[in-house]
Protein backbone atom coordinates (compact mmCIF):
# COMPACT_ATOMS: atom_id res chain seq x y z
CA UNK A 1 0.00 0.00 0.00
CA UNK A 2 1.21 3.59 -0.49
CA UNK A 3 2.40 5.55 2.53
CA UNK A 4 -0.44 7.27 4.32
CA UNK A 5 0.10 10.54 6.15
CA UNK A 6 -2.11 10.44 9.25
CA UNK A 7 -0.60 13.81 10.14
CA UNK A 8 1.14 16.07 7.61
CA UNK A 9 3.40 19.04 8.31
CA UNK A 10 2.02 22.41 7.24
CA UNK A 11 5.42 24.12 7.38
CA UNK A 12 9.02 23.15 6.66
CA UNK A 13 12.20 24.23 8.42
CA UNK A 14 13.61 25.72 5.21
CA UNK A 15 12.13 29.18 5.62
CA UNK A 16 13.39 32.27 3.82
CA UNK A 17 16.70 33.25 5.42
CA UNK A 18 17.49 36.31 3.29
CA UNK A 19 17.10 38.78 6.16
CA UNK A 20 19.27 36.61 8.42
CA UNK A 21 21.99 36.51 5.75
CA UNK A 22 21.94 40.29 5.42
CA UNK A 23 22.21 40.86 9.17
CA UNK A 24 24.99 38.33 9.66
CA UNK A 25 27.02 39.62 6.70
CA UNK A 26 26.88 43.16 8.08
CA UNK A 27 27.94 42.10 11.58
CA UNK A 28 30.84 39.96 10.36
CA UNK A 29 32.13 42.75 8.09
CA UNK A 30 31.83 45.32 10.88
CA UNK A 31 33.69 43.17 13.39
CA UNK A 32 36.43 42.16 10.98
CA UNK A 33 37.04 45.83 10.20
CA UNK A 34 36.54 47.15 13.74
CA UNK A 35 38.13 44.40 15.82
CA UNK A 36 37.69 44.14 19.57
CA UNK A 37 35.87 47.47 19.93
CA UNK A 38 33.22 46.60 17.37
CA UNK A 39 32.72 43.12 18.88
CA UNK A 40 32.20 44.72 22.28
CA UNK A 41 29.69 47.12 20.73
CA UNK A 42 27.63 44.22 19.38
CA UNK A 43 27.96 42.37 22.70
CA UNK A 44 26.53 45.36 24.52
CA UNK A 45 23.68 45.55 22.00
CA UNK A 46 22.72 41.89 21.78
CA UNK A 47 24.06 40.30 24.97
CA UNK A 48 23.43 43.36 27.14
CA UNK A 49 26.57 42.47 29.02
CA UNK A 50 29.56 44.58 29.91
CA UNK A 51 31.45 42.23 32.21
CA UNK A 52 34.65 40.26 31.74
CA UNK A 53 34.93 38.94 28.17
CA UNK A 54 37.73 36.39 28.58
CA UNK A 55 37.01 34.77 31.91
CA UNK A 56 39.89 34.86 34.38
CA UNK A 57 40.88 31.81 36.45
CA UNK A 58 39.30 33.57 39.43
CA UNK A 59 36.01 34.03 37.58
CA UNK A 60 36.03 30.37 36.53
CA UNK A 61 36.71 29.29 40.09
CA UNK A 62 33.90 31.50 41.39
CA UNK A 63 31.49 30.06 38.85
CA UNK A 64 32.49 26.50 39.74
CA UNK A 65 31.76 27.23 43.39
CA UNK A 66 28.13 27.97 42.44
CA UNK A 67 27.59 24.54 40.86
CA UNK A 68 25.95 22.07 43.26
CA UNK A 69 27.91 18.93 44.05
CA UNK A 70 25.30 16.65 42.49
CA UNK A 71 25.43 18.57 39.20
CA UNK A 72 29.25 18.49 39.30
CA UNK A 73 29.12 14.71 39.56
CA UNK A 74 26.64 14.52 36.69
CA UNK A 75 28.85 16.73 34.51
CA UNK A 76 31.88 14.61 35.35
CA UNK A 77 29.93 11.42 34.56
CA UNK A 78 28.86 12.76 31.16
CA UNK A 79 32.36 14.07 30.43
CA UNK A 80 33.90 10.69 31.24
CA UNK A 81 31.47 8.91 28.91
CA UNK A 82 32.04 11.34 26.03
CA UNK A 83 35.80 11.19 26.58
CA UNK A 84 35.88 7.39 26.55
CA UNK A 85 33.85 7.22 23.37
CA UNK A 86 36.01 9.91 21.73
CA UNK A 87 39.18 8.07 22.71
CA UNK A 88 37.79 4.91 21.08
CA UNK A 89 37.06 6.94 17.93
CA UNK A 90 40.59 8.32 17.96
CA UNK A 91 41.94 4.78 17.99
CA UNK A 92 40.26 4.16 14.63
CA UNK A 93 42.50 6.77 12.98
CA UNK A 94 45.99 5.45 12.38
CA UNK A 95 49.16 6.73 10.78
CA UNK A 96 50.53 4.23 8.28
CA UNK A 97 52.97 3.79 5.43
CA UNK A 98 52.94 1.40 2.49
CA UNK A 99 55.39 0.50 -0.26
CA UNK A 100 53.10 1.21 -3.22
CA UNK A 101 55.61 -0.15 -5.72
CA UNK A 102 59.19 -1.25 -4.96
CA UNK A 103 61.11 1.81 -3.82
CA UNK A 104 58.10 4.15 -3.52
CA UNK A 105 56.75 4.57 -0.01
CA UNK A 106 53.61 6.60 0.73
CA UNK A 107 51.95 7.24 4.03
CA UNK A 108 49.14 8.88 5.97
CA UNK A 109 49.27 11.10 9.04
CA UNK A 110 46.38 12.34 11.15
CA UNK A 111 47.18 15.83 12.43
CA UNK A 112 44.78 17.70 14.74
CA UNK A 113 44.01 21.31 13.89
CA UNK A 114 45.58 23.76 16.28
CA UNK A 115 42.65 25.97 17.23
CA UNK A 116 39.08 24.92 17.95
CA UNK A 117 36.25 27.36 18.62
CA UNK A 118 33.41 25.67 20.50
CA UNK A 119 30.09 27.51 20.54
CA UNK A 120 27.83 26.65 23.50
CA UNK A 121 24.24 27.96 23.35
CA UNK A 122 23.06 29.71 26.48
CA UNK A 123 19.98 31.68 25.51
CA UNK A 124 16.64 29.88 25.94
CA UNK A 125 18.35 26.91 27.57
CA UNK A 126 21.77 26.55 29.17
CA UNK A 127 23.31 23.84 27.02
CA UNK A 128 25.72 22.33 29.51
CA UNK A 129 25.92 19.19 27.38
CA UNK A 130 27.09 21.16 24.32
CA UNK A 131 30.14 22.30 26.26
CA UNK A 132 30.86 18.68 27.14
CA UNK A 133 30.36 17.41 23.58
CA UNK A 134 32.43 20.03 21.78
CA UNK A 135 35.28 20.73 24.19
CA UNK A 136 35.89 17.10 25.17
CA UNK A 137 36.18 15.88 21.58
CA UNK A 138 38.53 18.74 20.69
CA UNK A 139 40.70 17.89 23.69
CA UNK A 140 40.85 14.17 22.88
CA UNK A 141 41.67 14.99 19.25
CA UNK A 142 44.72 16.94 20.44
CA UNK A 143 43.81 20.55 19.60
CA UNK A 144 46.31 22.88 21.28
CA UNK A 145 44.03 25.91 21.66
CA UNK A 146 40.40 25.33 22.63
CA UNK A 147 38.09 28.28 23.15
CA UNK A 148 34.60 27.80 24.56
CA UNK A 149 32.23 30.61 23.71
CA UNK A 150 28.81 31.09 25.29
CA UNK A 151 26.35 34.00 25.43
CA UNK A 152 26.16 35.74 28.80
CA UNK A 153 22.80 36.63 30.26
CA UNK A 154 22.16 40.35 30.85
CA UNK A 155 23.73 41.49 34.08
CA UNK A 156 24.60 37.90 35.04
CA UNK A 157 27.12 36.41 32.65
CA UNK A 158 27.60 32.89 31.36
CA UNK A 159 25.74 30.21 33.29
CA UNK A 160 28.06 28.83 36.00
CA UNK A 161 27.37 25.22 34.99
CA UNK A 162 28.47 25.95 31.40
CA UNK A 163 31.66 27.58 32.69
CA UNK A 164 32.35 24.63 34.97
CA UNK A 165 31.68 22.06 32.24
CA UNK A 166 33.87 23.86 29.68
CA UNK A 167 36.69 24.13 32.21
CA UNK A 168 36.48 20.50 33.37
CA UNK A 169 36.43 19.28 29.77
CA UNK A 170 39.59 21.16 28.84
CA UNK A 171 38.80 24.61 27.44
CA UNK A 172 41.90 26.81 27.44
CA UNK A 173 39.87 30.02 27.31
CA UNK A 174 36.21 30.79 27.97
CA UNK A 175 34.69 33.69 26.04
CA UNK A 176 31.60 35.41 27.47
CA UNK A 177 30.07 36.47 24.19
CA UNK A 178 27.20 35.12 22.12
CA UNK A 179 25.80 35.12 18.63
CA UNK A 180 27.60 36.28 15.54
CA UNK A 181 29.96 38.44 17.57
CA UNK A 182 31.17 35.41 19.53
CA UNK A 183 31.72 33.38 16.38
CA UNK A 184 33.56 36.32 14.80
CA UNK A 185 35.78 36.77 17.85
CA UNK A 186 36.95 33.16 17.69
CA UNK A 187 37.45 33.26 13.92
CA UNK A 188 39.33 36.56 13.78
CA UNK A 189 41.37 35.96 16.94
CA UNK A 190 40.03 38.94 18.90
CA UNK A 191 40.76 39.72 22.56
CA UNK A 192 44.14 37.99 22.31
CA UNK A 193 42.62 34.62 21.38
CA UNK A 194 44.33 32.34 18.86
CA UNK A 195 42.46 32.21 15.58
CA UNK A 196 40.19 29.20 15.32
CA UNK A 197 40.87 26.69 12.55
CA UNK A 198 37.46 25.07 13.04
CA UNK A 199 34.15 26.23 14.51
CA UNK A 200 31.89 23.63 16.13
CA UNK A 201 28.72 23.50 18.14
CA UNK A 202 25.02 24.27 17.72
CA UNK A 203 23.43 27.71 17.75
CA UNK A 204 20.50 29.75 16.53
CA UNK A 205 19.94 30.73 12.89
CA UNK A 206 22.38 33.66 13.19
CA UNK A 207 25.17 31.47 14.55
CA UNK A 208 24.47 28.86 11.86
CA UNK A 209 24.56 31.50 9.12
CA UNK A 210 27.81 32.99 10.47
CA UNK A 211 29.43 29.55 10.34
CA UNK A 212 28.12 29.06 6.81
CA UNK A 213 29.60 32.39 5.67
CA UNK A 214 32.95 31.76 7.36
CA UNK A 215 33.31 28.22 6.02
CA UNK A 216 36.33 28.11 3.77
CA UNK A 217 38.50 30.47 5.75
CA UNK A 218 37.82 28.14 8.71
CA UNK A 219 36.43 24.65 8.93
CA UNK A 220 33.05 23.96 10.50
CA UNK A 221 31.45 20.83 11.87
CA UNK A 222 28.39 21.20 9.63
CA UNK A 223 25.72 23.67 8.53
CA UNK A 224 22.95 23.08 11.04
CA UNK A 225 19.23 23.72 10.87
CA UNK A 226 16.54 23.08 13.47
CA UNK A 227 16.97 19.81 15.33
CA UNK A 228 14.83 16.90 14.08
CA UNK A 229 13.92 13.41 15.28
CA UNK A 230 12.20 10.36 13.79
CA UNK A 231 10.82 7.31 15.59
CA UNK A 232 10.30 3.95 13.90
CA UNK A 233 7.75 1.95 15.89
CA UNK A 234 5.80 -1.24 15.31
CA UNK A 235 2.95 -2.87 17.22
CA UNK A 236 5.33 -3.95 19.98
CA UNK A 237 6.13 -0.34 20.94
CA UNK A 238 4.74 1.34 24.04
CA UNK A 239 2.65 4.28 22.77
CA UNK A 240 3.23 6.32 25.94
CA UNK A 241 7.01 6.03 25.55
CA UNK A 242 6.80 6.86 21.86
CA UNK A 243 4.64 9.92 22.56
CA UNK A 244 6.88 11.07 25.41
CA UNK A 245 9.97 10.80 23.22
CA UNK A 246 8.31 12.82 20.44
CA UNK A 247 7.32 15.56 22.88
CA UNK A 248 10.77 15.56 24.45
CA UNK A 249 12.33 16.43 21.11
CA UNK A 250 9.60 18.85 20.03
CA UNK A 251 10.41 21.12 22.99
CA UNK A 252 13.72 22.07 21.35
CA UNK A 253 12.02 24.78 19.33
CA UNK A 254 8.87 25.87 17.53
CA UNK A 255 10.32 24.66 14.21
CA UNK A 256 11.84 21.35 15.34
CA UNK A 257 10.29 18.55 13.26
CA UNK A 258 9.37 15.23 14.88
CA UNK A 259 8.17 12.27 12.84
CA UNK A 260 6.58 8.93 13.68
CA UNK A 261 6.85 6.18 11.06
CA UNK A 262 4.92 3.00 11.80
CA UNK A 263 3.12 0.06 10.21
CA UNK A 264 0.50 -0.09 12.98
CA UNK A 265 -2.52 2.21 12.69
CA UNK A 266 -3.69 1.60 16.26
CA UNK A 267 -0.29 2.66 17.65
CA UNK A 268 -0.29 5.78 15.47
CA UNK A 269 -3.77 6.82 16.60
CA UNK A 270 -2.94 6.31 20.26
CA UNK A 271 0.29 8.30 19.99
CA UNK A 272 -1.58 11.16 18.28
CA UNK A 273 -4.09 11.13 21.13
CA UNK A 274 -1.41 11.19 23.82
CA UNK A 275 0.98 13.83 22.42
CA UNK A 276 -1.29 16.89 22.97
CA UNK A 277 -2.01 15.75 26.53
CA UNK A 278 1.70 15.39 27.28
CA UNK A 279 2.44 18.79 25.75
CA UNK A 280 -0.25 20.44 27.88
CA UNK A 281 1.45 19.02 30.97
CA UNK A 282 4.80 20.73 30.23
CA UNK A 283 5.95 23.99 31.86
CA UNK A 284 4.87 27.00 29.80
CA UNK A 285 8.23 27.78 28.15
CA UNK A 286 8.57 24.17 26.98
CA UNK A 287 4.88 23.84 26.14
CA UNK A 288 4.88 26.72 23.67
CA UNK A 289 7.75 25.26 21.66
CA UNK A 290 6.46 21.71 21.69
CA UNK A 291 2.93 22.76 20.79
CA UNK A 292 4.04 24.77 17.76
CA UNK A 293 6.46 22.07 16.60
CA UNK A 294 3.78 19.37 16.86
CA UNK A 295 1.12 21.51 15.21
CA UNK A 296 3.14 22.81 12.27
CA UNK A 297 6.08 20.47 11.63
CA UNK A 298 5.23 17.00 12.95
CA UNK A 299 4.21 14.08 10.76
CA UNK A 300 2.79 10.62 11.40
CA UNK A 301 3.29 8.22 8.50
CA UNK A 302 1.68 4.82 8.10
CA UNK A 303 3.71 2.34 6.01
CA UNK A 304 2.95 -1.10 4.60
CA UNK A 305 5.69 -3.00 6.41
CA UNK A 306 9.09 -2.63 8.01
CA UNK A 307 10.93 -2.48 4.69
CA UNK A 308 8.85 0.52 3.70
CA UNK A 309 9.37 2.04 7.16
CA UNK A 310 13.14 1.75 6.77
CA UNK A 311 13.01 3.22 3.26
CA UNK A 312 10.88 6.10 4.54
CA UNK A 313 13.36 6.78 7.33
CA UNK A 314 16.28 6.80 4.91
CA UNK A 315 14.35 9.29 2.74
CA UNK A 316 14.07 11.66 5.71
CA UNK A 317 17.68 11.07 6.86
CA UNK A 318 16.88 12.30 10.38
CA UNK A 319 19.32 13.81 12.82
CA UNK A 320 18.08 11.49 15.58
CA UNK A 321 16.60 8.10 14.74
CA UNK A 322 14.93 5.88 17.34
CA UNK A 323 13.80 2.30 16.73
CA UNK A 324 11.14 0.90 19.04
CA UNK A 325 10.40 -2.31 17.19
CA UNK A 326 11.15 -6.01 17.18
CA UNK A 327 14.37 -7.45 15.75
CA UNK A 328 16.73 -4.56 16.49
CA UNK A 329 19.65 -6.22 14.68
CA UNK A 330 17.66 -6.15 11.44
CA UNK A 331 17.13 -2.41 11.80
CA UNK A 332 20.79 -1.80 12.64
CA UNK A 333 21.86 -3.64 9.50
CA UNK A 334 19.21 -2.08 7.26
CA UNK A 335 19.19 1.63 8.18
CA UNK A 336 21.78 3.84 6.54
CA UNK A 337 20.84 7.54 6.82
CA UNK A 338 20.85 9.06 10.30
CA UNK A 339 22.98 11.23 12.56
CA UNK A 340 22.70 9.00 15.63
CA UNK A 341 20.70 5.80 16.13
CA UNK A 342 18.92 4.73 19.32
CA UNK A 343 17.91 1.07 19.35
CA UNK A 344 15.15 -0.09 21.69
CA UNK A 345 13.08 1.73 24.29
CA UNK A 346 15.87 1.30 26.87
CA UNK A 347 17.70 4.20 25.25
CA UNK A 348 16.41 7.54 24.00
CA UNK A 349 17.64 10.65 22.22
CA UNK A 350 17.94 12.55 25.48
CA UNK A 351 20.54 10.01 26.66
CA UNK A 352 22.71 10.85 23.66
CA UNK A 353 21.96 14.54 24.04
CA UNK A 354 23.22 14.66 27.59
CA UNK A 355 25.31 11.86 29.00
CA UNK A 356 25.67 8.49 27.27
CA UNK A 357 28.88 9.24 25.37
CA UNK A 358 27.93 9.61 21.71
CA UNK A 359 27.97 13.16 20.42
CA UNK A 360 24.86 15.32 20.13
CA UNK A 361 26.21 17.72 17.49
CA UNK A 362 24.60 16.01 14.51
CA UNK A 363 23.55 16.65 10.89
CA UNK A 364 20.07 18.14 10.43
CA UNK A 365 17.72 18.89 7.52
CA UNK A 366 18.53 15.67 5.68
CA UNK A 367 22.31 16.14 5.82
CA UNK A 368 22.62 12.70 7.43
CA UNK A 369 22.31 11.31 3.91
CA UNK A 370 25.93 12.36 3.29
CA UNK A 371 27.65 13.13 6.61
CA UNK A 372 27.87 12.09 10.23
CA UNK A 373 28.03 14.13 13.40
CA UNK A 374 30.79 15.74 15.43
CA UNK A 375 33.61 13.41 16.41
CA UNK A 376 37.36 13.56 16.96
CA UNK A 377 37.68 13.01 13.22
CA UNK A 378 36.23 16.47 12.51
CA UNK A 379 39.25 18.04 14.20
CA UNK A 380 41.74 15.89 12.32
CA UNK A 381 43.49 16.61 9.04
CA UNK A 382 44.21 13.37 7.22
CA UNK A 383 47.32 14.20 5.21
CA UNK A 384 49.57 12.10 3.02
CA UNK A 385 53.30 11.94 2.34
CA UNK A 386 55.67 10.03 0.09
CA UNK A 387 59.34 9.33 -0.54
CA UNK A 388 61.13 7.20 -3.12
CA UNK A 389 64.41 5.71 -4.17
CA UNK A 390 65.60 6.61 -7.66
CA UNK A 391 64.68 3.17 -8.93
CA UNK A 392 61.27 3.49 -7.27
CA UNK A 393 60.70 6.85 -8.95
CA UNK A 394 61.53 5.53 -12.41
CA UNK A 395 58.21 3.87 -13.43
CA UNK A 396 56.22 6.60 -11.71
CA UNK A 397 58.10 9.30 -13.63
CA UNK A 398 57.54 7.54 -16.95
CA UNK A 399 53.80 7.17 -16.36
CA UNK A 400 53.54 10.74 -15.06
CA UNK A 401 55.25 12.22 -18.12
CA UNK A 402 52.99 10.38 -20.55
CA UNK A 403 49.76 11.09 -18.66
CA UNK A 404 50.67 14.78 -18.24
CA UNK A 405 51.40 15.18 -21.96
CA UNK A 406 48.13 13.49 -22.86
CA UNK A 407 46.41 16.06 -20.64
CA UNK A 408 48.32 18.89 -22.33
CA UNK A 409 50.29 19.75 -19.17
CA UNK A 410 53.83 19.95 -20.57
CA UNK A 411 55.27 21.62 -17.48
CA UNK A 412 54.16 18.70 -15.34
CA UNK A 413 55.69 16.26 -17.82
CA UNK A 414 59.05 17.99 -17.73
CA UNK A 415 59.30 17.67 -13.92
CA UNK A 416 59.32 13.91 -14.55
CA UNK A 417 61.64 14.17 -17.59
CA UNK A 418 64.37 15.99 -15.69
CA UNK A 419 64.52 13.33 -12.99
CA UNK A 420 64.78 10.51 -15.51
CA UNK A 421 67.56 12.37 -17.33
CA UNK A 422 69.47 12.98 -14.09
CA UNK A 423 69.02 9.56 -12.48
CA UNK A 424 69.34 7.41 -15.59
CA UNK A 425 71.65 9.20 -18.04
CA UNK A 426 72.02 7.49 -21.37
CA UNK A 427 68.77 5.55 -21.12
CA UNK A 428 66.12 6.11 -23.72
CA UNK A 429 62.55 6.63 -22.56
CA UNK A 430 59.44 6.88 -24.67
CA UNK A 431 57.67 9.76 -22.94
CA UNK A 432 55.41 10.96 -25.70
CA UNK A 433 51.66 11.03 -25.12
CA UNK A 434 51.02 8.57 -27.95
CA UNK A 435 54.02 6.40 -27.35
Amino acid sequence: MPREYLKKATLTSNSDASETKKIVREILDDIEAGGDAKALEYAAKFDQYDGEIILSPEAIQAAAAQVPDKLRRDIQFAHDNVRRFAEAQLNTVADFEIEVVPGLIAGQKAIPVSGAGCYVPGGRYSHIASAIMTVTTAKVAGCKNIVACSPPRPGVGVAPAIIYAAHVCGADKILAMGGVQGVAAMTFGLFGLPKANILVGPGNQFVAEAKRMLFGRVGIDMIAGPTDSLILADASADPMIVATDLVGQAEHGYNSPVWLVTDDRALANEVMRLVPLLIDDLPEVNRDNASAAWRDYAEVILCADRDDMAACSDDYAPEHLTVQADDLEWWLDRLSCYGSLFLGEETTVAFGDKASGTNHVLPTSGAASYTGGLSVHKYMKIVTWQRATREGAKPVAEATARIARLEGMEGHARTADIRLQKYFPGENFDLSADG
